[in-house]
């Protein structure tokens, strides 16, 4: 079994298409909502965890993505600018997953975009505006 973090952007056509019951009933996944902003008559944006096996993942994702649905990892959407961060550690404690930590030798905060969940704690926890999320 193999996890994926992903982000699936829904044009407003899209919106009422049972697409992710789809994936969990054709392609036998599971998933995790990890973030939704979906709004009738607009674009919708689901962050899932995914779960099922490669085969049926890379299926299922590209089921999708001939729905006509935007698929990304989330890893994407979720960056941290290396020149705005001061290694101040602000953002460390605010998150929830631990993929924001401290390299204990170096000070150097790390960032581990696959333990991330896009909650956005980061972002107003950063003074220098380091943590960007963007969907």
């Amino acid at each position: 079994m193999e996890t994926r973090r992903v982000v699936l952007r829904f044009p407003s056509n899209l919106i009422d298409e049972p697409i992710t019951s789809q994936l969990i009933k054709n392609f036998d996944l599971e998933f995790n909502i990890l973030r939704a902003d979906i709004t009738a008559d607009s674009e919708g944006v689901l962050v899932l965890g995914l779960t099922g096996s490669r085969r049926k993942l890379t299926d299922g994702l590209a089921w999708a993505r001939a729905q006509g649905v935007d698929v990304q990892p989330l890893s994407k959407d979720v960056a941290r600018s290396d020149a705005k961060c001061t290694d101040c550690g602000a953002c460390i404690n605010v998150c929830p997953t631990g993929a924001l930590t401290i390299d204990l030798e170096t000070r150097e905060v790390l960032f581990n975009a696959n333990r991330c969940i896009a909650c956005e704690l980061c972002v107003p926890a950063c003074p220098f505006g380091a943590m960007q999320v963007s969907f």
